[in-house]
């Protein structure tokens, strides 16, 4: 294929940007030969190895582009040029390397609006608050917004929980569609409506999007929900965290465990001068929702015990520590049939290992 004829996808946002690769990738390759880039290799140096390995036969590529400074998403483009650019949400991750301001990391995304394809379509996501922050003045091409609160281009409705992921619907040219995709949490849902809004424009049907939807490679340690023994739930979303995404991961624990809900939360790196004021809106939030005990790990994370505690949360329902040895002993104390324990934190605190410990322990039924 002509490389100007190829289309070039690009997905970056504060979150959800594999996820939504993933999905979109999925959708495509119900009819095309693709090219996507693998797990979350999003570097700058990652794309440039990318352009080498596409070939003729690929009639799109999906990209993923992360970034940690300014200038990441520039040279992402400048390497490979997209036509169609996705910005699933604009939050406070990394935004310590940007003067621990949302507006800088706002500024650090519009650069996929700048230097994509000036009369390409950009989507981004209308129920995200500080979208409103992208730099979408002098963009020539088409905006596009997908969401579930807002008015949207792409909107879904009757969105619930069911046994093993999301059944939400969606109106194409009229009619209404029901769609299923095998992973938890409204946030998501939002990450399909991407998928659904490019596939849509490109021509796809209805039922392949749902096929694709069904069948997309899922990410480990991104709200996985592993069931042990005696009805407990252990949602392992512990590959990163920051603000934003530990208040969606919240959410989904409040609609798990017919029992305990215990909500351990490790620290959040990165979020620079930030950091305390990110730290305590979490822990307001987690004192708003349905969580019976809340356990935080790592320095940083006392900050989210002191918000919970000034927003009315028992205090003694709540323990924060330092050593991952003492909080497993206590977790496997406060283990009861029915429970749901959400793991969630900063890459680099390696929360992963206490998913593995309470499987191991606990045991996992599947």
């Amino acid at each position: 294929m002509d490389r100007a004829a190829r289309i070039i996808i690009a997905v970056t946002g504060s979150a959800g940007k594999t996820t939504t690769k993933e999905m979109i990738a999925a959708v495509l390759k119900m009819r095309w030969n693709i090219f996507k880039s693998p797990h979350n290799s999003n570097m700058p140096s990652h794309t440039r190895r990318h352009v080498r390995l596409l070939r003729s036969s690929h009639r799109a590529a999906v990209v993923e582009y992360g970034m940690r400074f300014y200038g990441n998403i520039k040279r992402h483009c400048l390497y490979l040029r997209p036509g169609i650019g996705v910005i699933t949400s604009v939050g406070r991750a990394h935004a310590g390397n940007f003067g621990g301001r949302v507006q800088g990391v706002a500024k650090a995304k519009s650069e996929l609006i700048r230097f994509m394809k000036p009369t390409g379509a950009l989507l981004v996501n209308a129920d995200d608050p500080h979208s409103v922050l992208l730099h979408t003045k002098g963009f020539k091409g088409r905006i596009i917004r997908v969401g579930i609160r807002n008015k949207a281009d792409y909107r879904a409705f009757d969105v619930n929980y069911a046994q093993s992921g999301m059944r939400f619907k969606v109106r194409l040219n009229g009619v209404v569609h029901s769609f299923f995709i095998p992973v938890f949490g409204r946030h998501n849902v939002c990450n399909a409506l991407f998928a659904i809004a490019i596939s849509h424009r490109l021509g796809f049907t209805p039922k392949q999007m749902q096929a694709g939807l069904r069948s997309f490679a899922r990410q480990r340690s991104r709200l996985m929900v592993h069931r042990l023994r005696r009805n407990v739930k252990v949602i392992d979303d512990s590959f990163s965290s920051n603000p934003e995404a530990a208040k969606v991961a919240l959410d989904v624990l409040s609609h798990f465990g017919s029992s305990a809900k215990i909500a351990v939360l490790g620290s959040m790196l990165e979020l620079g001068k930030h950091s305390t004021k990110g730290h305590r809106e979490v822990g307001r939030y987690a004192a708003g929702k349905n969580v019976s005990r809340l356990y935080t790990l790592g320095r940083e994370a006392t900050q989210i015990a002191a918000g919970a505690r000034k927003a009315g949360y028992p205090a003694g329902r709540i323990m924060t520590f330092v050593n991952k040895h003492q909080l497993q002993k206590t977790l496997l104390r406060r283990i009861q049939p029915g429970a749901a324990i959400l793991i969630k934190g900063s890459h680099r605190l390696r929360m992963d290992t206490m998913v593995s410990y309470l499987k191991r322990i606990a045991g996992a039924t599947r």
